[in-house]
Order: C-alpha cells, then structure tokens, then sequence
C-alpha cells in the first residue's frame, strides 16, 4: 500500500519578497515616504524646512518599513501601543451610595413560610414482595386485601 506524500508549507509568516530583499509591504511604505518628501520640498522650497521636516518623517518612515521588535514589523508594536494607551489598564469601581440607596439594601426582606408537604409512609418488606409478585403475575395474583386495604 503506497504512502501519499504531500507537501507541508512552510515559512507562512515570511512575507514574499518583489525587488532583491525588499518585500511589497516595504516598497509601498518607502514610496509614500519619498512622495511625502517630495511634496515637503515643492511647498517650502527652504532647505531648513526639508532638512527639519524630511528628516524625521524619513526616519519614522524607514523605522515603520524595516524595524522589528521581536519578530514583528514596527506597524503592530505601533498599533498595540495605541490600543494600550487609548484603553484604561485599571478598572475601578467607585460608586458611591446615597442614605437611600442604604436603606434599601439594610431592609430585609421576610421569607415566605416553608410549605410542609405530607409524606407517605415508606412500604414495609412485606407489602414490597406482594406488589412484586402481583407485578411478575401479571396481576393473576391478587394478594391480602383484607390486610392492607383496597387502594
């Protein structure tokens, strides 16, 4: 009996790379880095202004195409960051009671009367065998009436 082989992928969180080691993710985020710098330059046309601007837009540009911090691309440490920040890390609860609010919750409530049920007295051995054996006899027998009385 034959074996099929089959393929295991492999290397799933590599992203493929387009132009030598640079993937398409990368590209897309230097390009608008480099239009970004060249829309800088057309407005102001100083070199202080570029040189004041575009340099920190490049270097979070290039940060945000090729950093990694532990494996993932900056985007995600960004993204998680923000989540961070924008969500509280501590829940407290303060809420404040008014006299109210107090003496409702002081009140106690009555508890209505427990209902006594009746009980039957539990069947003795003897009555036992007897409704056993009218049961197998497929009531061909019928047992001491006179005894136990007629139900």
């Amino acid at each position: 009996m034959a074996r099929n082989q089959f393929v295991v992928p492999q290397f799933l969180d590599v992203e493929p790379k387009i132009i030598g080691p640079i993937t398409a993710r990368q590209f897309l985020i230097m390009l608008a880095v480099l239009l970004l710098e060249f829309v800088i330059w057309r407005l102001f046309l100083n070199i202080f202004a570029v040189l004041g601007l575009g340099i920190p837009v490049l270097a979070i540009g290039t940060t945000f195409a090729f950093a990694k911090i532990n494996g993932q691309p900056f985007h995600f440490i960004a993204l998680n960051v923000m989540q961070t920040l924008r969500r509280p890390s501590r829940r407290v609860w303060d809420k404040t009671l008014s006299d109210v609010d107090l003496r409702v919750l002081m009140k106690k409530e009555e508890a209505p009367p427990a209902v006594i049920r009746n009980r039957k007295a539990p069947l003795e051995a003897s009555r036992l065998s007897e409704l056993t054996l009218v049961v197998n006899t497929g009531g061909v027998y019928q047992g001491d009436e006179e005894k136990y009385g007629t139900e």
